[in-house]
């Protein structure tokens, strides 16, 4: 039988649709099983406990378990690899963060290519760091510590949390754009870090502002500018650095992602509900009680903001020489 062409179009059409039915009806009726969210870092971690954070609040809303699942080691490439590797289907994600971004140029025998890896899905906070000193040293403002470098140069010593830490890239900027040298002093992580500064066996380091911020109330360090661009409601005192080294702005951030590919109606819908949950009265006033900042973004916001943030540190990392090692 020969069927009339607009009857033969319409049916072809039809048929042609019919493969994304599966794919949408999937992604409606995601999750049906548990998820797990793949953290990079040990239990008990800021990452952690925010993962844990949104991943009660994922199971709570979409009624399937998020287990959060703790994959150490390599800075968090192990974690990022497994997730990479791993089907699209959105039932494995990673927690990503400033890291992730700065792995992507420190570490040269990578197996994936971070940026193009990944599906952002959403972000969900940020934080700034604080610029400190022992209070021996004979500084109060940036202006005057940078003219204290210049005229001992070889002499100040840095104390970070590790080569290639954001605490370190901190430092490594203001190093670039201040015209400055230090002595970098890497230590196994901020908190020894931040007792030798205490103790005086180093000069200056870049901390995150949640962590320093009660030995700067109590004197034990002195707080020179902030990384951010305006001044902190929990430091409203302390100016940003970026007042006396123009185009100095960083700050320690995470979200997120899934496997490339992984259908965009999950993707949606994942970040429908993180941004819910940012809203919440009560994740925002746990927010506010880590001096972390709540960061709903897009998905393509997100995306541009790591592929800003993987140039960003990769320039810094390529001029100052830094390595893995």
């Amino acid at each position: 039988m020969k069927l009339p062409r607009r009857r033969f179009l319409h049916l072809a059409a039809g048929a042609a649709a019919l493969p994304a039915l599966p794919r949408t009806a999937a992604a409606l009726d995601y999750p049906t099983r548990p998820v797990r969210i793949v953290v990079g870092f040990p239990g008990g971690s800021i990452s952690d406990v925010l993962a844990r954070l949104m991943g009660k609040w994922l199971s709570d809303r979409l009624g399937q378990p998020f287990v959060i699942e703790n994959k150490p080691g390599a800075s968090g490439n192990i974690a990022s690899e497994l997730v990479i590797r791993s089907a699209p289907d959105g039932y494995t994600l990673l927690l990503v963060g400033s890291n992730h971004a700065i792995n992507a140029t420190l570490f040269g025998n990578l197996k994936f290519d971070f940026v193009h890896d990944i599906a952002p899905i959403a972000g969900t906070m940020r934080t700034w760091g604080v610029m400190e000193v022992n209070p021996s040293v004979p500084v109060r403002t940036v202006a005057e510590f940078i003219s204290y470098a210049k005229a001992n140069p070889g002499k100040v010593t840095m104390a970070t949390a590790g080569k290639g830490s954001i605490l370190h890239m901190y430092g490594a900027l203001f190093m670039m754009l201040a015209g400055v040298s230090m002595v970098d002093i890497p230590y196994r992580g901020a908190p020894p870090a931040l007792l030798d500064l205490m103790a005086g066996r180093t000069q200056v380091m870049f901390d995150n502002v949640a962590t320093s911020l009660e030995y700067i109330r109590a004197g034990k360090v002195r707080a020179l500018g902030v990384t951010a661009t305006k001044r902190l409601d929990v430091l409203p005192d302390v100016p940003p650095i970026s007042d006396v080294v123009p185009g100095y702005e960083a700050s320690l951030w995470q979200g997120l992602v899934a496997p490339k590919n992984t259908p965009v109606e999950i993707v949606d819908k994942l970040n429908a509900e993180i941004n819910a949950g940012l809203a919440d009265p009560q994740i925002k006033a746990w927010f506010a009680g880590h001096a972390l900042v709540p960061m709903p973004l897009a998905p393509a916001a997100f995306g541009t903001l790591i592929a800003d943030e993987t140039e960003k540190w990769g320039k810094v990392i390529r001029a100052a020489h830094i390595t893995a090692d």
